[in-house]
């Protein structure tokens, strides 16, 4: 199939269901930008609650094509039923959480500093600090979530309700689910009076579309979920356009999970099995499986890690989204099980055309410390066991990784001087971190942080999955000496 044509496959067969179609030309995706546009200024002075509703509508519409969308969900993932139907709940939720979010007046928020008389800096203007929307936003789907990170998920919710026009690049390995998911987003933008240019999707598996989508002039920002190659591409171009945007971007992770002995001594057994779970769920393709063990070089090291291959073994991860991502996969194993430094754990061979087997490796912190590449994401049902034998070591592991969406320790209940070493060294290469539980997973609420240094994300400051995404497409401006028919607005933008 050439890479300007669009298909939808069968995930399980690999067999091409209905007629493919052309993907969104230069021309199309120029029109789209330009809808968008020229709805940006009418859609940013919108009132709250129009937003609010218009989210809600989304919901509602989303959740009556349930007995539609799904099906062809499942066929283009191969997830299931279970999952996709979750996934649509939490899809739903998502959009009525930001519509929450509006009417509560969290998206206008005003500080307003009364003037004081006499010479600065004790003298000064009235200053009164407003958000407005930064513009059209470009967003990027992923693929491993054909609901949640997608035409209608996260990014979509929180550009609209932050009163930003959204282009939509759809994800090839979902194209039909897309087609049909955006057509009824239009449908409700067009009930409710909003101009056409409020919703566009563009369409495309070449790189050219995502890039002329990115470099449109009329793009203000960028939101993107997908791999680090091709995150950090068009962040490149985002910051070498004429007027560089922002681009918010969510490259992947390898997720370090720390179990100290304290906890394996109480749990390991449990503990093993709950985290096996962990690394195969989804086949491994959530971007907070945890990639990464540190675990004592001690007598519960051993058996936390021989329970870890005992319950990792069995277990049959289903077959992955795409066969490029399983091809990246099934490269990555195999690099691991060639690395000299590395000793292979569980390492069953898959059969040809077989879905892909679990790998865990073990290596030694100097070891994997001073490898690179060994620190490197492999997207699915694997990860590295990184033998320590102190706080300081892990601590070294921990920065050797770099920036990640999440770090988890287990263990580190007491306040000892060890234990705020290691979570002063978690938060510093981490957006969330975890006490309690596995990182896959990952809450819709106001605290949430989806994020953490790059490599794992190029905005660190910013979260996308959470209520404060919105900030992202909100810029402040300080209004001084404002009139008094602009303060009577209470920070909706003209």
């Amino acid at each position: 199939m050439p890479d300007n044509t669009l298909q939808s496959i069968d995930a399980r067969t690999g067999q091409p269901h209905g007629a493919a179609w052309p993907e969104s030309t230069p021309a199309e995706i120029d029109a789209a930008v330009a809808a968008a546009a020229s709805a940006a200024d009418a859609f940013a002075a919108t009132p709250a609650a129009d937003r609010a509703a218009l989210l809600r509508e989304l919901a509602e519409a989303l959740e009556a094509q349930r007995e539609a969308l799904v099906p062809v969900a499942d066929r283009e993932s191969g997830l299931g039923p279970v999952r996709l139907n979750g996934e649509l709940d939490r899809t739903a939720f998502q959009l009525r959480g930001f519509a929450d979010v509006l009417e509560r007046g969290a998206a206008h928020p005003v500080q307003d500093d009364a003037a004081v008389a006499g010479a600065p800096p004790a003298g000064r203007p009235r200053l009164t600090r407003v958000r407005v929307p930064v513009g059209p936003v470009a967003m990027f789907s992923a693929s491993n979530f054909p609901f949640a990170f997608s035409v209608l998920g996260g990014d979509t919710a929180s550009a609209l309700a932050a009163g930003c026009p959204v282009v939509v690049k759809a994800h090839p390995a979902h194209p039909e689910l897309s087609r049909q998911t955006a057509a009824l987003a239009q449908s409700v933008v067009a009930a409710r009076g909003l101009p056409a240019g409020v919703f566009q999707l563009a369409q495309g598996g070449s790189i050219e579309a995502g890039v002329r989508l990115v470099q449109a002039p009329a793009i203000a920002a960028v939101a993107f979920t997908g791999s680090f190659k091709g995150g950090t591409a068009l962040a490149k171009v985002a910051a070498e356009r004429q007027r560089p945007i922002p681009f918010y971007g969510e490259l992947g992770s390898v997720n370090p999970l720390v179990a100290l002995p304290s906890a394996l001594q109480a749990n390991g057994a449990a503990l093993a099995e709950t985290l096996a779970g962990s690394i195969c769920l989804g086949s491994g393709q959530f971007c907070t499986s945890p990639g990464v063990i540190v675990v004592r070089q001690d007598a519960s090291g051993d058996a936390f890690v021989q329970a870890l291959a005992d319950k990792l073994r069995p277990l049959a991860p289903h077959a992955m989204l795409t066969p490029g991502i399983r091809g990246a996969f099934d490269r990555g194993v195999a690099a691991w099980r060639g690395h000299g430094k590395l000793k292979a754990l569980v390492s069953e061979t898959a059969e040809a055309g077989a879905t892909p087997r679990p790998f865990l490796g073990e290596v030694q912190a100097a070891d994997f410390i001073a490898d690179p590449a060994l620190h490197e994401e492999v997207f699915g049902s694997a990860a590295l066991v990184v033998r320590v034998a102190s706080i300081e070591e892990t601590v070294a592991v921990l920065q050797a990784i770099g920036g990640s969406l999440t770090v988890t320790l287990w263990g580190a209940n007491a306040d000892t001087s060890e234990h705020r070493t290691l979570v002063r060294a978690a938060t510093q290469v981490a957006g969330r971190v975890l006490f309690a539980g596995v990182p896959t997973g990952v809450a819709v609420t106001g605290a949430q942080m989806h994020g953490g240094p790059y490599p794992a994300s190029t905005a660190p400051f910013t979260t996308s999955v959470g209520y404060a995404a919105l900030d992202r497409f909100l810029r402040p401006v300080a209004l001084q000496d404002a009139p008094a028919w602009l303060i009577e607005r209470n920070g909706v933008p003209c």
